[in-house]
């Protein structure tokens, strides 16, 4: 049977990710404003969820309806079969997020749909779940229109972008499913150097490192829809066995990652080793501003610090400049992109950006700028 789908993904990689869905296989695919709809069977469902790389969730849409008050939406969620697809032993939470709705209290109607649900299972069962909105086994999902309620049973559980073995983290972390996204708007090959002299705890280092071996980033987690009632478990067998097999064994790649900061090196080393990676990426403690790049061509890819991290807009002033300088000396040859959220790097880096791309990290507005450094252009610096 065909199923409805719907994953949210960081804002900006939209047609990225409905690229990587067609992919896979999907159908009737519709990228719409911070994610992408699309139809298939189960299989599809376990197998985005399994290899996705730029997918948040895999929401599974089990209803829809008009409704002109509460009442309404809780007659839509009572009706789903909700025993069907789980136990009253799974504890629940609802998420509601709406655009042009008239209701005035989106958590009222948050808890008229738990109302609900709980109510259904009472009714089928005797029982009802429990609510965590913490770490719950099963999250519903409601989206509001001005007159529709639609509804979606999530698939995940922990967003995708968790790939199960992360250990060292940082202040202010780049999302994975951001990162793999940007590696492909780079249109980085597997067979090209890549270099992030920035690294901080190694989220493109690990990103790049997964795409060359071909690792699906959820081999390393439990899903939601493992815990589903109709779990078709021989499929979903099958399917993580084909990615295992896939899977290339760790060797040295042309995969390079520095940073200033010695500890920040060092969160990255524990990263690559809780993922398998260590053996695959150089890693090592140097200043940007006086590395060589690691090969004639090949592209580099950074999360710059910009205000958050450095705080005073003075020292980016200073930087910036120095980073410009650093590109034209030693990066001749690269394609080089830099994320950032601070509108004065175009400008202070003293180079012109070849390509600028919006993309969200978080809320945070950003862009992804892309310069290109020909061979032969590198000059002194003033």
């Amino acid at each position: 049977m065909t199923e409805t789908f719907f994953s949210p993904c960081p804002r900006g990689l939209e047609a990225v990710l409905a690229d990587e869905l067609s992919g896979f296989g999907a159908s009737t695919i519709e990228p719409t404003h911070g994610g992408v709809g699309y139809c298939g069977d189960w299989a599809l469902g376990y197998r985005v969820n399994l290899e996705s790389r730029i997918a948040t969730r895999v929401l599974w849409r089990i209803g829809a309806a008009r409704y002109r008050g509460e009442e309404d939406i809780y007659r839509t969620a009572y009706a789903a079969t909700w025993a069907k697809w789980f136990t009253p032993d799974d504890t629940i939470r609802v998420h509601v997020t709406a655009r042009q709705s008239p209701l005035k209290s989106l958590e009222f109607t948050t808890l008229r749909i738990k109302d609900a649900i709980c109510d259904h299972f009472r009714s089928v069962t005797g029982k009802r779940p429990s609510v965590d909105t913490a770490e719950p086994s099963m999250r519903i999902f409601a989206y509001l229109t001005r007159d529709t309620v639609t509804l979606y049973l999530d698939t995940s559980g922990e967003p995708l972008y968790k790939r199960g073995f992360k250990h060292a983290a940082v202040e202010a972390p780049l999302k994975e499913n951001l990162a793999a996204g940007i590696l492909r708007l780079c249109g980085w090959q597997t067979d090209e150097p890549l270099a992030d002299p920035m690294c901080g705890s190694g989220t493109f280092l690990i990103e790049a490192a997964q795409i060359a071996l071909d690792v699906a980033p959820g081999l390393g987690r439990r899903f939601a829809f493992e815990r589903f009632r109709h779990l078709d478990r021989a499929a979903w067998a099958a399917l993580r066995k084909a990615a295992e097999t896939r899977r290339k064994p760790g060797r040295p790649l042309q995969i390079y990652g520095s940073d200033i900061v010695a500890d920040q090196v060092r969160r990255a080393r524990v990263n690559l080793e809780a993922a398998g990676l260590a053996e695959c990426v150089s890693l090592k403690c140097a200043d940007f501003l006086s590395i060589e790049a690691p090969a004639a061509a090949g592209v580099l890819v950074t999360n710059p610090p910009y205000g958050v991290r450095i705080g005073e807009a003075e020292a980016l002033a200073e930087l910036y400049p120095r980073i410009g300088d650093a590109l034209k000396q030693h990066w001749a040859g690269w394609r080089c992109h830099f994320l950032s959220a601070d509108e004065a790097l175009p400008r202070l880096v003293r180079l012109k950006a070849s390509r600028r791309t919006p993309l969200f990290n978080g809320a945070l507005e950003c862009r992804l700028y892309e310069y290109r450094m020909v061979a032969g252009s590198a000059r002194k610096p003033r």
